[in-house]
Formats: structure tokens, sequence, C-alpha cells
């Protein structure tokens, strides 16, 4: 009985020790994007990372791309009883971003789980976009530029690995 608790052991450190060895392609995946930290810090993040394949990767971070542009479109509703001036900005991003969650995720979601990544490109692409433009509607500055950039950022990312689909 006792040798088969130690085989069993034996057994199992070994599967651990080839799922370790195998490790996840975050890394190396990363590597061919334009911001590796970012890559890997998005990815690591979330527990479906360490086992995704490169078209869970992208699905991961058209998740991510999906997030912020919720935290954004909250951050836009708030501003306009801050900042009522900016009304105008304010609605033009809205509007930017209501199409990010509404036409650019799902169509990249799709297109991914699809198998037809270069529709998957178009709407990562169109969400960098549409944040570039919402940046651009205000006169001066702007309150949420790091919002903003940020999603320019994922943009870039997912769109690299969007990318390795093709």
């Amino acid at each position: 009985m006792k040798m088969m608790k130690v085989m069993m052991l034996i057994v199992m450190m070994m599967m651990v020790m080839v799922m370790v060895s195998e490790g996840s392609i975050i890394e190396p995946t990363c590597k061919e994007t334009p911001d590796f930290n970012l890559c890997v810090s998005l990815l690591n993040s979330d527990p479906r990372g360490s086992s995704a394949d490169t078209s869970g990767l992208a699905l991961i971070l058209i998740d991510k791309i999906k997030g912020l542009a919720t935290k954004t479109l909250n951050e836009i509703n708030g501003l306009y009883k801050k900042r009522p001036e900016l009304k105008r900005a304010l609605d033009e991003c809205s509007r930017r971003y209501k199409t990010i969650l509404n036409a650019d995720v799902p169509e990249a979601i799709e297109a991914i789980s699809k198998g037809v990544p270069k529709f998957g490109e178009d709407g990562v692409i169109d969400a960098g976009v549409e944040a570039s433009v919402c940046q651009g509607g205000f006169n001066g500055s702007s309150p949420l530029t790091s919002l903003t950039k940020s999603m320019q950022k994922i943009s870039n990312v997912t769109r690299a690995i969007v990318r390795m689909l093709l």
C-alpha cells in the first residue's frame, strides 16, 4: 500500500514537471508584440492565459479591450456632471466607445472564434482608431488621455497577436 502511494506521488510529480516544462506561450508570443511588458502583464493577469493557444491569447486581450472600453465609458458618463463644458467632446467619445463595445469587440470575438482572423484584426484596429478619434476631439487637454492611450497600446498588442493567426 505504501509503495502504491509512493508510485502515485512520483507519477503526479512527473505530470507536473511535464506541464511546467511545456509552459505557456505567453512570453514567446509577447516577444513578437510592440509592448512585451504590457502584453505579459495583461495575459498573466487572466487565469486562462497559462493554458491558452494563440487564438485564446487574442481572445483574452479582446476581453481586456472590452473591459477598458467599459471603464472609459463609465468615466465619460461621470465627466458629464463634472465637466459640462466638454459635452460635445464627451458625446463624441461616448459614441466611439459604444462602437468599440457594440461593434468592434463582437466582430473581433466572432472572427477569432470562427477562424477568420483578418476580420478580427479589423475590429481590433478599429478600437484603437476610435480611441484616437475620441482623444482628438478635445481642444487641448483631455481628461481621458490616460485611458485612450491605454486603449491604443492594448489594441496594438492585440493586433500583433491576431496577425500571428493570419
